[in-house]
């Protein structure tokens, strides 16, 4: 990978190479971290950030719920993620907030400086190229989520993510482009790093927050696309076997934006492609950044 040449590390710009931190750093141990990945998009008005406010207002929330505290406001946070895309003249971009203990005293409940980077890079399409338009094949993982009030599946923090890379590195030494993970219940949860949707005669249905996933953002903005489209939207619990019978069924997140489903466990997933629902959806998404969809609710914040 050819690393950007800025990033910004603790209030200032900086080299890439010099953005350090010791490798006795609390978080590097114990996972004490939260991070965020945002997405800046090309469109007819020049870059924009797709919901940078919603994101790092989210980032604010997954520290607190970790009991500590980010010393950047969200204006500081926001004027710091333009300035490292302006930096590394960056018109379409990931986004990676990342806010962490540091080095410090010893033990978990160490009291540690509280560190705090933004990067950004070219990032085209997370689970490969093409998948957006032909699909992707999954398998539900051996790996299940955590339990309630075990892990708080509500913060995007590090630790949790060492989950998610159970789910797809088995998924990818099986041969599947993506691994969906279940719940402790044994219910649908949602796969490595995505949100699920299946749809059923026209309606989307998608589990609820409570199966132990992340509250995507990407996932509330389809909710909302969908219905403002007059499309039903149902959240429920699903059991494994909705993942066969559906008639689509797609994966959703910053990284992996909308990617249809063709097939779980090889079973075949309605046609096998992306279906009217999943593309209609793709539209109204993707038609935020050329114009086509009206940005009613101002999600998208200029550069």
């Amino acid at each position: 990978m050819q690393y950007p040449e800025w990033i910004w590390h603790n209030g200032e710009i900086k080299p890439w190479a010099e953005a350090t931190t010791h490798v006795m750093a609390h978080a590097l141990h114990y996972g004490s971290s939260v991070f965020e990945g945002i997405r800046c998009y090309r469109t007819p008005d020049g870059p924009a950030i797709f919901r940078l406010s919603d994101h790092n207002r989210r980032l604010h929330a997954s520290a607190k719920i970790h009991d500590f505290a980010i010393p950047y406001s969200l204006d500081e946070l926001n004027a710091a993620t333009r300035e490292v895309l302006r930096r590394n003249r960056l018109d379409a971009a990931y986004i990676r907030p990342v806010a962490f203990r540091g080095l410090g005293g010893f033990g978990l409940t160490a009291e540690t400086p509280i560190e705090v980077s933004i990067g950004a890079w070219p990032w085209g399409t997370y689970l490969g190229e093409g998948v957006l338009e032909s699909g992707i094949d999954a398998c539900v993982s051996s790996w299940q989520r955590f339990a309630p009030n075990t892990i708080p599946a509500g913060a995007k923090a590090g630790g949790n993510y060492l989950s998610g890379q159970l789910v797809a590195r088995e998924a990818r030494r099986l041969g599947f482009g993506e691994g969906i993970a279940l719940a402790s219940t044994g219910l649908l949860s949602e796969g490595a790093g995505e949100n699920l949707f299946l749809v059923f005669d026209g309606v989307l249905h998608t589990p609820p927050v409570s199966a132990a996933l992340l509250n995507g953002i990407t996932r509330h903005s389809l909710i909302v696309l969908a219905r403002q489209a007059g499309l039903e939207v149902v959240e429920r619990d699903m059991p494994r076997e909705y993942l066969y019978l559906c008639d689509e069924l797609f994966m959703c997140g910053t990284a992996a934006e909308i990617t249809p489903i063709r097939s779980v466990d090889g079973r075949q997933v309605g046609e096998g492609r992306a279906g009217p629902v999943t593309r209609r959806l793709q539209e109204l998404f993707f038609g935020l950044f050329d114009g086509r969809t009206p940005d009613v609710h101002g999600w998208l914040e200029r550069v």
